[in-house]
């Protein structure tokens, strides 16, 4: 109570807001009355208020928060209450009340209503709404007086004449000081109106004091506006709420300031500046650091009170305060995280404001500053709590690493003399600015203060104080992980040991760094570093690594014109030195001098002979900035005899290798290696795999078509910034180009050789020699390699068009490709002569000679000369590996005699068939090969080549019967693509038989067959004399090509020869069809009577004895066997439909065969087919003779057929009767056969003929059979 009541009179003695010098005060409620009554509650009521939260709504719409209410009691005075313009709330009373215990009458209207009056009046008079009137009732006052009023009397009284309208204003106690339940019972609703009252009270004043401020903040664009004022307002609302222990609320307040205040100093650096900011633009004449080790810094406080304070006063005190709640709020992390952002902000303010801030004053308070936040921190965490949070505070370490060498460099602490007297005058300036040491910290040994004081105080501090932070900060970056940041506080300790004249520890330190970023691909820290890094080399004496980092830097466009001209001009004064070694060469990398871009062979397919000349143009890309002469390049080159490669020919190489003859090689940045940046895109493809049995999915996947890219090695560091085993291949086959001079920019560079040896040549390594040093490229990567090759002689002979055709003069074009051979003078092909295959000679005849690319040299004429034996080709004079060209007619004589019947006697019998059974079905040509013996002048041994001809045409006879006449047909198929002209077709008979006479039906003019077409001929048999059973016939017809000219030879005939066996007709069959009786015609469903008339024409002959033959008494008898069968199911035939007879071997001698049969359709029919067939028995001892129709009504017989091809219907089926082979359900029984007749022995007189069915009356449905 002392402490409000002091600054209660202050306030009022100095008009200001009071200074706060403890954030511990509490909500103020004065009381007035029975003041010994309030002294005995007080300890009872202190503790009981806070005990329940409450639940505390704002207005809004802000969040209600539960809090636990205290309040500091002191005694009411008219001082206390706040007067008009006052915005202090801390010292300002939230609730009045007033206690008494009067329970008289007369003492209550005599002094306690007057009282209570006086004070309501002065309460009235400061606009004070907030009060409470409470009336302690007491049992032992009641038992030692007993004229007194019930209590309710004195309450009813007070009520009436103070709370109107405010009955509840008035509370009563209950023997407060009992232990009992009414007494409980009491407190707790007296404590439950205090809270609800200050609550009230809270909300309304805090509300006023928002709205206030609010208006205060939107007066701000107004020209007499304060932020200062402004800040001593809202800094007022964070009192409050911190007194409330609302910290986050408290700390919303100062970062509104915070972020006020940084917007108008945003403007001002924009041009828009308010008149206030220029107290804050006042020098800066002191740079003690941030004060975090007190609630409140009062002196900085007082100073913006005051409008005195510069800003870094303003911002160290805004932290200050933000530090504080955030201690508060348990959240010291984020202590750091907004120290080192205001550090660094705090430095681009007093840039904006143009602050005057002397030499290092800043780097002292930003290094100040961040000791004091890491101490703070760790003042309220432990050891482990700060190691596993590195991540939040290693930022400080590392600002306050870089203001120390800041300050050393400032200081002449780094040079390497020391420093002088400026430096030291400057050091004493520095360290007056910091003032004296603060209290709180003047008794630790490891204060900030102390640590700036004693690392500027020598050289040997410095460099162990700024050692100490380094390392520190690299560890700690290294250990989270934030390896760029370490490497960039490393490069900073590099550049500390460079000036400390320490060259070999800054090595470390940089070439750290340099892998760091050329693994990441940052380019201007690469040249940054490179440069620090060629310096240091070039102080420890590292030639080779100085000579290679400059050829880097040299070739970097990072650089000035000037620098690289100075680092290439290193290399260059080295190269050209006199050594005392002159074998000893440094070798480099070739990247760092020149890239290679290109390489074109010549010729484009990369393959050539031995012997002949190849041409390979490098395209470099020189990285230098100057010419540069060059005293040779060299291609390092790999020969290889593969397995078998030396059978290899130019055409197998030029399908395998490319055409264009150009290969790329990929872009590399200088001194990169392939970064993540550089990297291909992913070609991913989707892979299915199915079974092969049901292509079902058995799995699925993904396929990267380019891992063997993304997969590359890369290259380290190591390799492309120092010389780490950099070998020449030493190899017997080196291209080389010497004395040349190297532009800036692309340059071209030709290379000829001339390789006597086959092989493939891959080139591996390329290298630039200048001087003592020597630039090597590995490896040359994508493969490139060239093919020589040593080819064998070789004759090709291959037809001018897709078949060769037998029988007409035919182009075949003959290829020799000479290879290592050189054709000479005299130098012929011999060809064995056959006599089926002549080779047809034109004088005009010329050779052709092509170089191995195809490109035509010379051209001359053909020498050809025959003899009985041999033709003789004279070749052209032609060089090794030319390609000789020249055409022939050749022509294919078949045999005069050959047939189909030879060549079945020739060949496999079932060989054959199966061939004319698939020319059959395909249609195609038959081919003959015919074999030619080649003596070459390359070889002692002949080359045998098999020649194809294809047969133009296909022949076919059939046998025609009307009767007994006898005609034989020729079908003659053309199967070629090409048209003939056809003449002079005859037909003779082999036998010379002049009882035959063959009398020709066809034209005699010439006949054109076309391509897939046929033409017939037909002759007819006469003859007087009985002929003999076989007749061998022989057909030719010329032939010549439609559309050729005169011929200048003739060709021979096409010829056919074949065999006509058993012609005679022995057998007339008749079929004849009678409607049923009473009926005009045949109906359908009507049985009709067919009969069949079956006639012997001939006596016997030579043809009928066979087992069927039966003799008796010179009467002669053969067994027969009918079948009617009908194909096309328009007859249904009634009862058997087979059966055997008994027939005389005698001139017209008939048998007739009666049945039923049944029309099915309505229409013209065609007759049933009726086949005639020999009956043979089968002769078996073991067995007894079954009778015919017995063997019928089984169902089985045997049938022989004949071999004869055109015997198709030999086979016998009745419908669903008869079979043509034995079934195995009678095996062992005797099994008659059957045997077809031949094509002309049986005439069938009804073939073709058709009768008249009409429908039956009753049908609905018509059915008609047109055939």
């Amino acid at each position: 109570m002392d402490s409000a009541t002091a600054a209660a009179a202050e306030e009022e003695g100095r008009e200001k807001p009071p200074v706060i010098y403890t954030m511990e005060n509490k909500p103020i409620v004065t009381c007035a009355g029975d003041q010994n009554l309030f002294t005995s509650l007080y300890p009872i009521l202190s503790q009981q208020l806070p005990r329940e939260p409450m639940e505390w709504r704002r207005s809004y719409g802000r969040a209600p928060k539960m809090i636990h209410l205290e309040s500091n009691f002191v005694q009411f005075k008219e001082e206390l209450l706040p007067k008009e313009g006052n915005k202090a709330l801390l010292t300002f009373p939230f609730l009045h009340i007033y206690w008494t215990e009067c329970c008289d009458t007369e003492v209550y209207k005599t002094t306690v209503k007057d009282d209570i009056t006086k004070w309501q009046n002065v309460l009235k008079a400061h606009s004070s709404v907030d009060w409470l009137i409470v009336v302690v009732e007491s049992d032992a006052k009641k038992k030692n007086k007993t004229n007194i009023l019930p209590r309710t009397s004195i309450v009813d009284k007070i009520r009436n004449d103070f709370c109107n309208k405010q009955s509840d204003r008035c509370v009563v106690l209950s023997d407060p000081l009992k232990d009992s339940s009414r007494s409980q019972e009491s407190w707790n609703a007296f404590l439950t109106k205090l809270r609800t009252l200050l609550l009230m009270s809270f909300t309304k004043n805090l509300g006023k004091f928002e709205d206030d401020m609010r208006t205060l903040r939107e007066k701000r664009t107004e020209p007499g506006w304060s932020f200062c004022e402004y800040f001593m307002v809202q800094e007022e609302l964070a009192f409050v709420f911190e007194m409330l222990q609302q910290f986050e609320d408290a700390l919303v307040q100062y970062d509104e300031l915070d972020a006020l205040f940084s917007q108008y100093v945003v403007n001002f650096g924009a041009g828009d500046g308010a008149n206030w900011l220029t107290f804050f633009c006042q020098p800066v004449r002191s740079w003690n650091g941030l004060i975090l080790r007190k609630p409140i810094d009062m002196e900085k406080r007082e100073l913006i009170q005051n409008q005195e304070a510069t800003l870094l006063d303003l911002r160290s005190y805004l932290f200050s305060r933000q530090c504080t709640l955030l201690i508060f709020l348990q959240r010291p992390w984020e202590v750091s995280q907004r120290a080192l952002e205001l550090l660094h902000n705090c430095v681009q303010e007093l840039k904006l404001l143009e602050v005057s801030v002397p030499p290092g004053a800043l780097d002292c308070w930003v290094f100040l500053s961040c000791l004091e936040v890491l101490q703070r921190i760790e003042g309220c965490c432990d050891r482990a709590q700060i190691d596993a949070n590195v991540s939040h505070t290693v930022g400080l370490w590392s600002y306050a690493t870089e203001k120390l060498k800041s300050l050393g460099y400032l200081c002449g602490l780094v040079s390497e003399k020391g420093p002088n007297s400026e430096d030291l005058n400057r050091t004493v300036d520095l360290l007056a600015g910091l003032g004296a040491e603060r209290p709180e910290t003047a008794n630790a040994s490891q204060s900030p203060y102390k640590k700036l004081k004693e690392a500027l105080s020598s050289v040997e501090a410095f460099e162990k104080h700024y050692l100490e932070l380094s390392h520190a900060t690299i560890e700690m970056y290294t250990n989270i992980g934030r390896i760029r940041s370490a490497k960039l506080v490393g490069k900073d300790l590099a550049e500390f040991y460079m000036r400390k004249k320490s060259p070999q520890k800054a090595e470390v330190y940089l070439q750290g760094a340099l892998k760091t970023y050329l693994a990441e691909g940052w380019a201007l820290l690469v040249t940054h570093t490179r440069k620090q890094l060629a310096e240091c080399q070039k102080h420890l004496g590292q030639i080779e690594n100085y000579l290679q980092t400059s050829s880097l830097l040299a070739g970097d466009n990072h650089l000035t014109e000037g620098e690289r001209k100075s680092f290439c001009q290193e290399i260059l004064d080295f190269a050209h030195q006199r050594a005392e070694n002159q074998g000893q060469k440094v070798i480099l990398p070739m990247h760092t001098f020149a890239q290679l871009k290109t390489l074109h062979f010549d010729p484009p397919n990369a393959v050539v002979h031995v012997g002949g000349k190849l041409s390979i143009e490098l395209t470099l890309l020189s990285q230098m900035p100057i010419s540069v002469q060059v005293d040779q390049i060299a291609i390092h080159v790999h020969f290889s005899v593969e397995k078998n490669s030396y059978r290899k020919t130019a055409e197998w190489l030029t399908k395998h290798k490319t055409s264009n003859g150009v290969i790329s090689f990929p872009n590399e940045v200088t001194g990169f290696p392939l970064s993540r940046n550089n990297l291909p895109a992913l070609e991913l493809y989707e892979m299915y795999e199915r079974s092969p049995s049901d292509n079902s999915l058995n799995t699925a996947g993904i396929i990267c078509k380019n891992v063997h890219m993304l997969l590359r090695r890369q290259e380290s560091s190591s390799s492309l910034d120092m010389p780490s085993g950099v070998t020449l291949e030493d190899g017997a086959h080196v291209l080389k180009c010497n004395n040349l001079i190297l532009e800036p920019g692309i340059n071209k560079i030709a290379f000829n050789t001339q390789v006597k040896e086959p092989g493939t040549y891959t080139l591996r390594q390329l290298c630039t020699s200048v001087g003592k040093v020597q630039f090597v490229l590995l490896h040359i990567y994508p493969i490139v390699q060239y093919d020589v090759y040593s080819q064998e002689p070789q004759l090709k002979v291959e037809p001018m068009t897709d078949s060769l055709l037998a029988g007409i003069p035919q182009k075949v074009k003959f290829t020799v490709t000479t290879g290592h051979y050189a054709m000479k003078n005299g130098d012929t092909l011999q060809l064995s002569n056959a006599d089926a295959m002549p080779v047809l000679y034109h004088p005009e005849s010329k050779a052709v000679i092509y170089s191995n690319t195809r490109e035509k040299i010379s051209e001359s004429s053909l020498r050809i000369q025959s003899s009985e034996k041999i033709t003789s080709i004279s070749l052209p004079v032609a060089p090794a590996y030319h390609v000789i060209e020249f055409e022939l007619e050749v022509m294919y004589l078949p045999s005069a005699t050959e047939s189909a019947a030879e060549k079945e006697n020739t060949t496999n019998k079932e060989v054959h068939r199966k061939n004319k059974e698939k020319q059959k079905q395909d249609n195609c040509m038959a081919t003959v090969d015919q074999k030619v013996t080649i003596d070459c002048p390359w070889s002692i041994y002949s080359t045998i080549i098999a020649l194809t001809f294809c047969i133009p045409f296909n022949a076919k006879h059939s046998l025609l019967s009307a009767g007994k006449r006898k005609y034989v047909q020729v079908c003659v198929q053309n199967l070629s693509e090409l048209c003939f002209q056809l003449s002079d077709n005859r037909l003779k008979n082999s036998a010379d038989c002049k009882d035959l006479q063959l009398v020709p039906l066809n034209p005699e003019s010439q006949q054109v067959i076309y391509s897939k077409q046929s033409i017939f001929f037909v002759w007819e048999l006469k003859w007087t004399k009985e002929l003999p059973l076989s007749l061998q016939c022989l057909f030719s017809v010329s032939f010549c090509p439609a559309t050729s000219e005169e011929q200048s030879f003739t060709l021979k005939p096409f010829t056919y020869k074949f065999q006509v066996e058993n012609f005679f007709t022995l057998y007339r069959v008749k079929t004849e069809i009678f409607p049923p009786l009473g009926a005009e015609y045949c109906k359908t469903g009507s049985l009709c009577s067919l009969e069949v008339s079956i006639t012997r024409l001939v006596d016997l002959s030579e043809v009928d004895r066979d087992e069927a033959l039966t003799e008796s008494d010179g009467y002669c008898t053969t067994k027969l066997m009918y079948e009617v069968v009908d194909n096309s199911s328009n007859w249904a035939v009634c009862g058997k439909s087979s059966g055997v007879i008994s027939m005389p071997v005698a001139a017209r001698a008939t048998h007739k065969v009666h049945m039923e049969v049944m029309p099915l359709f309505a229409g013209y029919l065609p007759f049933p087919d009726v086949r005639l067939f020999k009956y043979l028995p089968h002769h078996s001892a073991h067995s007894t003779q079954l009778d015919a129709d017995s063997w019928i009504e089984n169902d089985n017989l045997s049938v022989d057929k004949n071999v004869d091809d055109q015997a198709d219907s030999s086979s016998i089926r009745s419908r669903g009767s008869l079979h043509s082979a034995a079934s195995g359900e009678h095996k062992g029984l005797p099994m008659p056969r059957l045997q077809s007749f031949s094509p002309g022995q049986v005439f069938n007189c009804s073939t073709g003929m058709q009768i008249l069915v009409i429908p039956s009356k009753d049908d609905h449905v018509l059915e008609v059979n047109i055939t």
